[in-house]
């Protein structure tokens, strides 16, 4: 810390990776202060009650945890339960249904033959996702490591030429070395287009550096629920940092981040409207990259887009499905609805000319099933939709309209899946109106100020060293030497609720 600081760190944003990176600086004695600008801490791992004098607190933003490392919950003493779901996915087809069971037996063995006529495409998955689980428990110690360069990370590997493969190949390519069928194809390709815009047989890389990281966490890749909501892993984080001793402050608007060689000082204001700045030795940006360029005076880098719908419902009971499949099973797990392979394609092609997808691939999810405590003994359930394809430029020129036509068209594609409408299963607020709360790009970028509405921050990295982040390092570094990353677009090692950014930011400080 420089002589006179008032702090030795300032955490800009109360997201979760600001409070994982406030809670390990302060338990190693730093004294350190966070600014969040949002009444609450949490970022977008909050859980609210979304309808009035409805008892239910929804994980409004994001849903389910993987990537959060168990070291750093043993390292926090976080005390989270968090709860494997009954079924790993139910895919629906109208008379029919593909379930893949949490463990593979001999129901999903059948599922995958009354899909294809054959064993072929059964063995296929097992294949693949046996690769995928070898390559997940290899890669899973790494994330917690200083980076590695890749013939290092590639050394580590039982199954190197997967990880080849998924960084050098159109993921499209790589899932049809191992499977046949459309319907199985695009189950598997939606791991790589959760929360990112991308063409799955481009060899950008984009789609999969998503579908890497949705299928390595904690060396399992499942995805699980935490007991009590989102809200409930970030107050246990926020709490540690208390008890660590960081100072946590909300309504307080970072407005400028002022760096020299010597140090920082960060300029913010309060709800009331009073001007504060404070001296420190560094700051840590839990915010996006493209805000923190505003802060500092950085010249913008590209903006972020986000491709995502989000739909939040209270239900008072769940929809029959026309498959005959057991609403608590069809909605247990991921709830697959039109993300075939071609309808995939089809929804891309769309978005990038610029049209809302005729038909929008999406996926539901019942967290109630699987933690019934988030509805507070009402009986209800909770579903949460999230739909893809959906980029942010196309609710730029009328975005409440836009939102509309959206849920319109996924509601009735929902629909066309059930033996009911599902606005009959939905329960109702005080006023009488139907407990159904969508959120755009746009929604999510004025809620949460994510730059484009991008739940990443930005395009997510592949998990080694490259050139402005060098083997050994931590992969949170800026072109300032006072300010670290700590966000999931920020960091080499990112995204979802994993708490890996702000993880990386304090060892960065410690090291």
């Amino acid at each position: 810390m420089r002589p006179g600081a008032a702090v030795d760190v300032v955490v800009v944003g109360g997201g979760h990776n600001g409070l994982v990176a406030a809670a390990y600086l302060a338990r190693a004695g730093r004294s350190v202060l966070v600014l969040e600008r949002r009444a609450g801490l949490g970022g977008a791992a909050v859980s609210e009650q979304v309808f009035p004098s409805v008892g239910v607190r929804l994980s409004a933003y994001s849903y389910l945890v993987s990537l959060l490392p168990d070291r750093l919950v043993a390292d926090l003493d976080l005390g989270l339960e968090l709860r494997d779901r009954a079924v790993s996915s139910a895919t629906l087809l109208g008379d029919r249904a593909l379930l893949v069971e949490r463990d593979p037996g001999p129901a999903t063995e059948a599922s995958f033959r009354a899909l294809t006529g054959s064993d072929a495409e059964w063995a296929g998955w097992q294949r693949f996702y046996g690769r995928l689980s070898t390559l997940a428990e290899d890669l899973s110690p790494t994330l917690v490591e200083p980076l590695l360069d890749r013939g290092e990370l590639e050394g580590r590997l039982r199954d190197p030429q997967l990880y080849r493969d998924l960084v050098e190949r159109p993921l499209a390519d790589v899932v049809a070395d191992h499977l046949h069928s459309d319907v199985a194809r695009g189950v598997a390709l939606t791991d790589g287009l959760i929360g990112t815009f991308a063409d799955v047989h481009a060899a950008d890389g984009l789609a999969g550096r998503c579908f890497l990281y949705h299928l390595v966490g904690n060396g399992t890749g499942l995805w699980r629920v935490p007991v009590g909501g989102m809200g409930v892993v970030s107050g246990a984080i926020a709490d540690a940092a208390r008890r660590a001793g960081a100072d946590l402050r909300t309504r307080a608007t970072v407005t400028a981040v002022e760096t020299r060689a010597e140090g920082v000082t960060v300029h913010w204001t309060d709800d009331e409207g009073a001007v504060h700045a404070v001296d420190a030795g560094h700051v840590v940006a839990g915010c996006a990259p493209a805000v923190l360029d505003e802060l500092t005076g950085a010249a913008p880098g590209p903006r972020p887009e986000g491709a995502q719908l989000k739909v939040n419902m209270v239900l008072t009971r769940l929809p029959r499905t026309r498959s005959g499949l057991d609403p608590a099973v069809a909605f247990g797990g991921t709830c697959h609805v039109d993300e075939a392979a071609s309808q995939i394609d089809a929804a891309y092609a769309q978005a990038a000319a610029g049209t809302l997808p005729g038909t929008i691939p999406f996926e539901v999810y019942c967290h109630s099933l699987t933690d019934p405590s988030i509805t507070g003994g009402t009986g209800l359930h909770t579903l949460t939709l999230f739909g893809l394809h959906t980029p942010a430029g196309l609710f730029a020129a009328d975005p409440v309209g836009t939102r509309e036509e959206a849920v319109r068209r996924v509601v009735a594609k929902l629909d066309a899946q059930l033996e009911e409408p599902l606005a009959d299963c939905l329960a109702t607020d005080a006023e009488g109106r139907p407990c159904l709360q969508a959120a755009s790009p746009l929604d999510v970028e004025a809620s949460l100020a994510m730059p484009g509405g991008h739940i990443f921050h930005g395009d997510l990295a592949w998990p080694v060293a490259d050139e402005a982040h060098p083997a050994g390092t931590w992969g949170a570094a800026t072109a300032h030497p006072r300010v670290v990353s700590a966000s999931s677009g920020g960091t080499v090692r990112g995204g979802a609720v994993s708490g890996l950014g702000g993880y990386a930011a304090a060892r960065h400080l410690l090291g």
